[in-house]
């Protein structure tokens, strides 16, 4: 498997390794990438931000409105330019605007949707209460329930980007059969039954179980790189996102 650096030239939505870039396009709102760039900001931190709202003991309508009214706000005052990179982490610069949007909602009795279609992105508010409901219930700080749900939207980020690369080689049945071979789960299949349901030698299925979970571990600093301040700091980022997955 080839990394898709290396495989000729990029796709133009796609966004590699320079630290901060995307945050640093959604801000330029003269930058061709800008748009898609904050789409990708918002498909990142929508439901992480809506499982803080409602972890403020609002009902799911009011979150609803609340995080449509907040990237509503953030877009039309660009806030997004204001995350320079001395400001460290943009996950931690985004829960630090929320906090403050909610602050000056407090007054309101009753939220007004807006946006009038310019989020750049499609939101299913349904779906995004199933998902709530369906995350683990034993944290009520806000900001835990922002962080676990921001791990787990950039871990299936990775794993919908592998996906993705195997579909493109024709190969979408050999990576859901080896996926469990990413984290070791209980039940997985053995590598000679997998050698023997794809007709490879075991060598063959060893060695590209190796190069997904290499890809894996790539892809998983690209999208960490993309977020923080410099490249010393991703590594940092990535413990700390594996101590929430793990809490």
């Amino acid at each position: 498997m080839v990394p898709e650096s290396q495989s000729g030239q990029e796709p133009a939505r796609q966004f590699r390794t320079t630290h901060w870039s995307v945050v640093l396009a959604a801000g330029d709102q003269t930058a061709p990438q800008a748009k898609e760039a904050l789409a990708r900001l918002c498909q990142t931190y929508w439901f992480p931000i809506y499982a803080f709202i409602r972890k403020r003991d609002h009902t799911p309508e009011q979150a609803q409105d609340l995080t449509q009214e907040f990237f509503a706000k953030f877009l039309e005052k660009n806030s997004v330019a204001k995350a320079t990179r001395e400001r460290g982490r943009f996950r931690s610069f985004l829960m630090t605007s929320v906090e403050n949007f909610l602050r000056n909602e407090h007054d309101r009795n009753q939220t007004e949707k807006r946006g009038g279609g310019r989020l750049p992105v499609s939101l299913d508010e349904q779906d995004a209460e199933q998902r709530y409901l369906e995350q683990p219930a034993d944290s009520t700080d806000p900001a835990k329930a922002f962080e676990q749900r921001w791990a787990a939207t950039v871990l299936q980020t990775v794993v919908n980007r592998l996906r993705a690369e195997y579909q493109a080689s024709g190969r979408s049945a050999l990576f859901e059969a080896l996926q469990s071979h990413l984290w070791g789960e209980p039940g997985l299949l053995s590598y000679p039954d997998l050698a023997a349901q794809f007709g490879m030698t075991i060598a063959n299925v060893k060695t590209t179980a190796h190069r997904l979970r290499q890809r894996y571990r790539e892809i998983l600093r690209e999208e960490i790189a993309q977020t923080v301040s410099q490249p010393g700091e991703i590594d940092d980022e990535i413990r700390y996102l594996m101590r929430v997955v793990s809490q």
